[in-house]
Protein backbone atom coordinates (compact mmCIF):
# COMPACT_ATOMS: atom_id res chain seq x y z
CA UNK A 1 0.00 0.00 0.00
CA UNK A 2 0.88 3.43 -0.88
CA UNK A 3 0.27 5.56 1.48
CA UNK A 4 -1.54 9.18 1.33
CA UNK A 5 0.72 10.51 4.50
CA UNK A 6 3.79 9.23 6.97
CA UNK A 7 5.07 11.50 9.47
CA UNK A 8 8.37 12.76 9.00
CA UNK A 9 10.87 10.91 10.84
CA UNK A 10 14.61 11.81 11.12
CA UNK A 11 15.92 9.34 13.48
CA UNK A 12 16.86 11.70 16.46
CA UNK A 13 13.22 12.36 17.58
CA UNK A 14 13.40 9.70 20.34
CA UNK A 15 16.61 10.70 21.86
CA UNK A 16 15.25 14.41 22.42
CA UNK A 17 11.94 12.98 23.70
CA UNK A 18 13.75 11.03 26.08
CA UNK A 19 15.55 13.81 26.63
CA UNK A 20 12.89 15.88 27.63
CA UNK A 21 11.00 13.38 29.37
CA UNK A 22 14.27 13.86 31.98
CA UNK A 23 14.43 17.60 32.13
CA UNK A 24 13.06 19.66 34.81
CA UNK A 25 10.50 21.68 32.51
CA UNK A 26 8.83 18.95 30.84
CA UNK A 27 5.64 21.21 30.57
CA UNK A 28 7.18 23.72 27.89
CA UNK A 29 9.25 26.88 27.88
CA UNK A 30 12.56 24.56 28.37
CA UNK A 31 15.63 24.25 26.17
CA UNK A 32 13.80 22.76 23.15
CA UNK A 33 11.05 25.45 22.61
CA UNK A 34 14.13 27.90 23.24
CA UNK A 35 16.09 26.30 20.43
CA UNK A 36 13.20 26.19 17.92
CA UNK A 37 12.30 29.65 18.74
CA UNK A 38 15.09 31.03 17.82
CA UNK A 39 15.62 28.56 14.60
CA UNK A 40 12.42 30.14 13.33
CA UNK A 41 13.86 33.97 14.17
CA UNK A 42 16.49 33.36 12.54
CA UNK A 43 15.43 31.28 9.18
CA UNK A 44 12.37 33.64 8.97
CA UNK A 45 13.45 36.56 9.55
CA UNK A 46 10.76 37.38 12.09
CA UNK A 47 10.11 39.41 15.08
CA UNK A 48 9.00 36.90 17.33
CA UNK A 49 8.04 33.29 17.08
CA UNK A 50 5.99 31.03 19.79
CA UNK A 51 5.22 27.52 19.63
CA UNK A 52 1.79 26.75 20.24
CA UNK A 53 -0.14 23.16 21.31
CA UNK A 54 -1.53 23.81 17.16
CA UNK A 55 -1.79 25.27 14.20
CA UNK A 56 -5.93 26.26 15.79
CA UNK A 57 -4.30 27.87 19.27
CA UNK A 58 -1.96 29.97 16.99
CA UNK A 59 -5.05 31.59 15.21
CA UNK A 60 -7.49 32.10 18.34
CA UNK A 61 -4.17 34.25 19.69
CA UNK A 62 -3.81 36.15 16.94
CA UNK A 63 -8.08 36.90 16.69
CA UNK A 64 -7.52 37.96 20.63
CA UNK A 65 -4.39 40.31 19.39
CA UNK A 66 -6.17 41.92 17.19
CA UNK A 67 -9.09 42.29 19.86
CA UNK A 68 -11.76 40.46 17.63
CA UNK A 69 -15.12 41.74 19.11
CA UNK A 70 -18.90 40.86 18.18
CA UNK A 71 -19.80 42.25 15.40
CA UNK A 72 -16.83 42.32 13.56
CA UNK A 73 -15.92 40.92 10.16
CA UNK A 74 -12.88 38.83 8.42
CA UNK A 75 -12.33 38.48 5.34
CA UNK A 76 -10.80 35.14 4.09
CA UNK A 77 -11.50 32.57 1.56
CA UNK A 78 -13.43 29.38 1.66
CA UNK A 79 -11.40 26.88 0.70
CA UNK A 80 -9.77 26.42 3.85
CA UNK A 81 -9.80 24.54 7.15
CA UNK A 82 -12.82 25.10 9.55
CA UNK A 83 -9.28 26.63 12.04
CA UNK A 84 -8.81 29.24 10.01
CA UNK A 85 -12.77 30.75 10.65
CA UNK A 86 -13.41 28.89 13.96
CA UNK A 87 -10.85 31.60 15.61
CA UNK A 88 -12.43 34.43 14.84
CA UNK A 89 -16.25 33.34 15.01
CA UNK A 90 -15.10 32.30 18.65
CA UNK A 91 -15.21 36.23 19.11
CA UNK A 92 -17.69 36.85 17.77
CA UNK A 93 -16.69 37.99 14.38
CA UNK A 94 -18.69 36.98 11.12
CA UNK A 95 -16.78 35.58 8.49
CA UNK A 96 -17.08 37.18 4.72
CA UNK A 97 -16.31 34.66 2.37
CA UNK A 98 -14.08 35.45 -0.90
CA UNK A 99 -13.87 33.51 -4.25
CA UNK A 100 -10.55 31.53 -5.08
CA UNK A 101 -8.22 32.07 -8.11
CA UNK A 102 -8.50 28.76 -10.16
CA UNK A 103 -4.83 28.81 -10.98
CA UNK A 104 -3.25 29.09 -7.21
CA UNK A 105 -6.59 27.72 -5.25
CA UNK A 106 -5.82 31.16 -3.41
CA UNK A 107 -8.11 34.04 -2.37
CA UNK A 108 -8.55 36.24 -5.57
CA UNK A 109 -6.89 39.16 -4.07
CA UNK A 110 -9.03 41.52 -6.63
CA UNK A 111 -12.00 40.35 -5.45
CA UNK A 112 -11.20 41.72 -1.46
CA UNK A 113 -11.92 45.36 -1.70
CA UNK A 114 -15.75 44.88 -2.57
CA UNK A 115 -15.90 42.81 0.44
CA UNK A 116 -14.87 45.16 2.64
CA UNK A 117 -17.63 47.32 5.01
CA UNK A 118 -17.15 49.69 8.06
CA UNK A 119 -17.11 46.18 10.12
CA UNK A 120 -14.53 44.61 8.44
CA UNK A 121 -11.45 44.20 10.43
CA UNK A 122 -8.81 41.97 9.31
CA UNK A 123 -7.76 39.56 6.33
CA UNK A 124 -6.65 35.97 6.64
CA UNK A 125 -5.06 35.28 3.08
CA UNK A 126 -4.54 31.51 3.51
CA UNK A 127 -1.31 29.91 1.48
CA UNK A 128 -2.99 27.22 -0.05
CA UNK A 129 -0.57 24.18 -0.48
CA UNK A 130 2.33 26.23 0.37
CA UNK A 131 1.90 28.79 -2.56
CA UNK A 132 1.77 32.35 -1.76
CA UNK A 133 -1.08 34.34 -2.10
CA UNK A 134 -0.38 38.21 -3.89
CA UNK A 135 0.34 39.55 -0.38
CA UNK A 136 1.67 43.09 -2.09
CA UNK A 137 -1.71 43.50 -3.28
CA UNK A 138 -3.32 42.62 0.49
CA UNK A 139 -0.69 43.94 2.36
CA UNK A 140 -1.73 47.52 -0.15
CA UNK A 141 -5.59 46.95 0.37
CA UNK A 142 -4.76 46.57 4.16
CA UNK A 143 -2.71 49.72 4.50
CA UNK A 144 -5.77 51.80 2.47
CA UNK A 145 -8.42 50.77 5.06
CA UNK A 146 -5.82 50.53 8.24
CA UNK A 147 -6.99 46.70 8.14
CA UNK A 148 -4.81 43.98 10.24
CA UNK A 149 -3.36 41.20 8.12
CA UNK A 150 -3.39 37.67 9.62
CA UNK A 151 -1.69 34.90 7.23
CA UNK A 152 -2.35 31.37 7.48
CA UNK A 153 0.97 29.55 6.42
CA UNK A 154 -0.06 26.57 7.79
CA UNK A 155 1.03 24.71 4.99
CA UNK A 156 3.41 27.59 4.21
CA UNK A 157 6.92 26.81 6.15
CA UNK A 158 9.69 27.70 4.52
CA UNK A 159 8.30 29.16 1.03
CA UNK A 160 8.77 32.32 0.35
CA UNK A 161 6.62 35.39 -1.45
CA UNK A 162 9.35 37.56 -3.04
CA UNK A 163 11.84 36.59 -0.99
CA UNK A 164 10.04 37.14 2.15
CA UNK A 165 8.57 33.71 4.22
CA UNK A 166 5.17 33.53 4.42
CA UNK A 167 3.89 34.29 7.75
CA UNK A 168 6.27 37.14 8.08
CA UNK A 169 4.17 39.48 5.91
CA UNK A 170 1.18 40.16 7.75
CA UNK A 171 1.21 41.34 11.35
CA UNK A 172 1.10 38.17 12.36
CA UNK A 173 1.71 34.42 10.65
CA UNK A 174 0.05 31.34 11.83
CA UNK A 175 1.95 27.62 10.99
CA UNK A 176 1.00 24.05 11.67
CA UNK A 177 2.91 21.14 12.98
CA UNK A 178 0.63 18.40 11.91
CA UNK A 179 1.51 15.05 10.95
CA UNK A 180 0.70 16.09 7.34
CA UNK A 181 3.08 19.14 7.49
CA UNK A 182 6.89 19.24 6.10
CA UNK A 183 8.32 19.15 9.99
CA UNK A 184 5.96 17.81 12.34
CA UNK A 185 6.13 18.44 16.29
CA UNK A 186 4.66 14.60 17.00
CA UNK A 187 1.20 14.73 15.63
CA UNK A 188 0.33 18.07 16.24
CA UNK A 189 1.58 21.50 16.62
CA UNK A 190 1.33 25.04 15.78
CA UNK A 191 3.58 28.05 15.83
CA UNK A 192 2.54 31.97 16.23
CA UNK A 193 4.27 34.86 14.21
CA UNK A 194 4.30 38.17 15.39
CA UNK A 195 5.53 40.47 12.77
CA UNK A 196 4.35 43.88 14.64
CA UNK A 197 6.66 44.38 17.90
CA UNK A 198 2.92 46.03 19.73
CA UNK A 199 1.92 42.94 20.03
CA UNK A 200 4.81 40.64 21.66
CA UNK A 201 4.30 41.51 24.90
CA UNK A 202 0.59 40.63 25.00
CA UNK A 203 1.14 37.42 23.18
CA UNK A 204 3.30 35.81 25.73
CA UNK A 205 0.35 36.78 28.62
CA UNK A 206 -2.33 35.32 26.26
CA UNK A 207 -0.21 32.44 25.55
CA UNK A 208 0.26 31.94 29.80
CA UNK A 209 -3.42 31.87 30.52
CA UNK A 210 -3.13 35.32 30.64
CA UNK A 211 -0.54 36.01 32.88
CA UNK A 212 2.86 37.59 33.44
CA UNK A 213 4.89 34.55 34.01
CA UNK A 214 7.33 34.74 31.29
CA UNK A 215 9.01 38.06 33.07
CA UNK A 216 9.10 35.93 36.28
CA UNK A 217 11.16 33.02 34.20
CA UNK A 218 13.36 35.60 33.04
CA UNK A 219 13.63 37.14 36.46
CA UNK A 220 11.63 40.47 35.63
CA UNK A 221 9.28 40.19 38.69
CA UNK A 222 9.23 38.63 42.13
CA UNK A 223 5.99 37.08 41.55
CA UNK A 224 3.20 36.27 38.58
CA UNK A 225 -0.29 37.15 37.96
CA UNK A 226 -3.16 36.98 35.77
CA UNK A 227 -2.68 40.44 33.98
CA UNK A 228 -4.82 39.72 30.56
CA UNK A 229 -7.36 37.16 29.09
CA UNK A 230 -5.53 34.13 27.88
CA UNK A 231 -5.53 30.55 27.64
CA UNK A 232 -3.70 27.17 27.88
CA UNK A 233 -1.33 28.09 24.58
CA UNK A 234 1.73 26.66 25.96
CA UNK A 235 2.95 23.10 24.50
CA UNK A 236 4.88 20.48 26.16
CA UNK A 237 8.24 20.57 25.90
CA UNK A 238 8.23 16.91 24.30
CA UNK A 239 6.79 18.30 21.22
CA UNK A 240 9.44 20.81 21.27
CA UNK A 241 12.18 18.49 21.45
CA UNK A 242 10.19 16.15 18.50
CA UNK A 243 10.17 19.36 16.55
CA UNK A 244 13.74 20.01 17.43
CA UNK A 245 15.01 16.98 15.15
CA UNK A 246 13.16 18.14 12.05
CA UNK A 247 14.39 21.70 12.30
CA UNK A 248 18.10 20.04 12.66
CA UNK A 249 16.68 18.38 9.08
CA UNK A 250 14.87 21.11 7.74
CA UNK A 251 17.00 21.77 4.40
CA UNK A 252 17.01 17.83 3.82
CA UNK A 253 13.26 17.36 4.30
CA UNK A 254 12.68 20.37 2.39
CA UNK A 255 14.85 18.72 -0.95
CA UNK A 256 13.67 15.86 -1.16
CA UNK A 257 10.00 16.98 -1.06
CA UNK A 258 10.79 19.09 -4.12
CA UNK A 259 12.31 16.04 -5.67
CA UNK A 260 9.23 13.99 -5.15
CA UNK A 261 7.45 16.80 -6.38
CA UNK A 262 8.92 17.89 -9.25
CA UNK A 263 8.92 14.13 -10.02
CA UNK A 264 5.45 13.74 -9.79
CA UNK A 265 4.65 16.80 -12.17
CA UNK A 266 7.20 15.67 -15.28
CA UNK A 267 5.73 12.37 -14.92
CA UNK A 268 2.15 13.48 -15.14
CA UNK A 269 3.02 16.48 -17.69
CA UNK A 270 2.10 14.50 -20.75
CA UNK A 271 -1.83 13.99 -19.13
CA UNK A 272 -2.23 17.52 -18.86
CA UNK A 273 -0.64 17.75 -22.30
CA UNK A 274 -3.61 15.37 -23.36
CA UNK A 275 -6.03 17.85 -21.65
CA UNK A 276 -7.17 15.18 -19.35
CA UNK A 277 -5.92 16.95 -15.76
CA UNK A 278 -4.71 20.20 -14.95
CA UNK A 279 -1.52 20.47 -12.76
CA UNK A 280 -0.34 23.11 -9.78
CA UNK A 281 0.78 26.35 -10.66
CA UNK A 282 3.55 27.81 -8.95
CA UNK A 283 4.19 31.43 -9.61
CA UNK A 284 7.37 32.64 -10.52
CA UNK A 285 7.80 35.15 -7.51
CA UNK A 286 7.65 32.54 -4.94
CA UNK A 287 9.75 29.92 -3.63
CA UNK A 288 8.33 26.43 -3.11
CA UNK A 289 8.34 24.39 -0.13
CA UNK A 290 7.17 20.93 -2.08
CA UNK A 291 4.32 20.24 0.82
CA UNK A 292 1.37 19.24 -1.71
CA UNK A 293 1.04 17.43 -4.93
CA UNK A 294 -2.50 17.21 -6.40
CA UNK A 295 -3.76 17.49 -9.69
CA UNK A 296 -7.41 18.38 -10.94
CA UNK A 297 -9.65 16.32 -13.16
CA UNK A 298 -12.38 17.66 -15.30
CA UNK A 299 -15.51 17.28 -13.17
CA UNK A 300 -16.40 15.65 -9.46
CA UNK A 301 -17.60 12.37 -11.04
CA UNK A 302 -14.10 11.57 -12.29
CA UNK A 303 -12.63 12.92 -9.19
CA UNK A 304 -14.29 10.41 -7.13
CA UNK A 305 -13.70 7.61 -9.65
CA UNK A 306 -10.08 8.36 -9.79
CA UNK A 307 -9.91 8.30 -5.91
CA UNK A 308 -11.80 4.98 -5.95
CA UNK A 309 -9.61 3.61 -8.91
CA UNK A 310 -6.32 4.78 -6.79
CA UNK A 311 -7.65 2.52 -4.05
CA UNK A 312 -8.52 -0.39 -5.63
CA UNK A 313 -4.72 -0.64 -6.09
CA UNK A 314 -3.66 0.40 -2.85
CA UNK A 315 -3.00 3.96 -3.44
CA UNK A 316 -4.46 6.32 -1.40
CA UNK A 317 -5.58 9.60 -3.00
CA UNK A 318 -7.69 12.12 -1.47
CA UNK A 319 -10.08 15.12 -1.88
CA UNK A 320 -9.38 18.60 0.36
CA UNK A 321 -11.52 21.09 1.64
CA UNK A 322 -15.68 21.08 1.34
CA UNK A 323 -15.78 24.83 1.21
CA UNK A 324 -16.71 26.38 4.70
CA UNK A 325 -19.65 28.53 3.06
CA UNK A 326 -21.44 25.46 2.23
CA UNK A 327 -21.12 24.10 5.65
CA UNK A 328 -24.33 24.25 8.28
CA UNK A 329 -21.75 26.45 10.48
CA UNK A 330 -20.64 28.66 7.26
CA UNK A 331 -24.17 29.60 6.34
CA UNK A 332 -24.67 30.31 10.26
CA UNK A 333 -21.40 32.20 10.80
CA UNK A 334 -20.34 34.11 6.90
CA UNK A 335 -21.85 35.23 4.20
CA UNK A 336 -20.10 34.22 0.95
CA UNK A 337 -19.45 38.10 -1.04
CA UNK A 338 -20.30 38.33 -4.83
CA UNK A 339 -20.60 34.76 -6.70
CA UNK A 340 -18.70 31.42 -6.23
CA UNK A 341 -17.71 31.34 -9.48
CA UNK A 342 -14.38 29.08 -8.60
CA UNK A 343 -14.43 27.71 -4.93
CA UNK A 344 -17.02 25.22 -5.64
CA UNK A 345 -16.42 23.85 -9.18
CA UNK A 346 -12.61 23.92 -8.45
CA UNK A 347 -12.85 21.94 -4.69
CA UNK A 348 -15.05 18.87 -6.80
CA UNK A 349 -12.13 18.59 -9.25
CA UNK A 350 -9.10 18.61 -7.12
CA UNK A 351 -7.14 14.88 -6.00
CA UNK A 352 -4.24 15.06 -3.69
CA UNK A 353 -2.13 12.54 -4.42
CA UNK A 354 0.43 10.69 -1.99
CA UNK A 355 3.25 13.15 -0.46
CA UNK A 356 5.58 12.53 2.69
CA UNK A 357 9.08 13.04 3.39
CA UNK A 358 10.99 9.85 2.06
CA UNK A 359 8.30 8.91 -0.16
CA UNK A 360 10.21 6.90 -2.76
CA UNK A 361 10.69 7.47 -6.51
CA UNK A 362 9.49 4.07 -7.39
CA UNK A 363 6.16 4.97 -5.11
CA UNK A 364 5.88 8.30 -7.40
CA UNK A 365 6.27 6.12 -10.63
CA UNK A 366 3.45 3.67 -9.53
CA UNK A 367 1.07 6.40 -8.70
CA UNK A 368 1.70 8.16 -11.35
CA UNK A 369 1.27 4.65 -13.83
CA UNK A 370 -1.69 3.87 -11.96
CA UNK A 371 -2.85 7.65 -13.27
CA UNK A 372 -2.23 7.37 -16.66
CA UNK A 373 -4.09 3.84 -16.58
CA UNK A 374 -7.22 4.88 -15.56
CA UNK A 375 -6.77 7.98 -18.55
CA UNK A 376 -6.07 5.45 -20.84
CA UNK A 377 -9.25 3.29 -20.58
Amino acid sequence: MIPFNQPSRTGDEEKYVLDALRSQRISGEGQYTQKCHKWFEEHLGCYKALLTPSCTHALEMAAILINIQPGDEVIMPSYTFVSTANAFVLRGATVVFVDIRPDTMNMDEKLIESAITAKTKAIVPVHYAGVACEMETIMAIAEQYNLFVIEDAAQGMMATYKKRSLGTIGHMGVYSFHETKNYTSGGEGGLLIVNDEQFVERAEFIREKGTDRNKFFRGMIDKYSWVDIGSSYLPSELQAAYLWAQLEHAERIDNQRLTSWTAYYEQLLPLQREGYITLPTIPDTIKYNGHMFYIKVATDHLQRELIAYLKAYDIQAVFHYIPLHSSVAGRKHGRFNDRDQFTTVESRRLVRLPMYYKITIEDIRTVTKTIHRFFDK
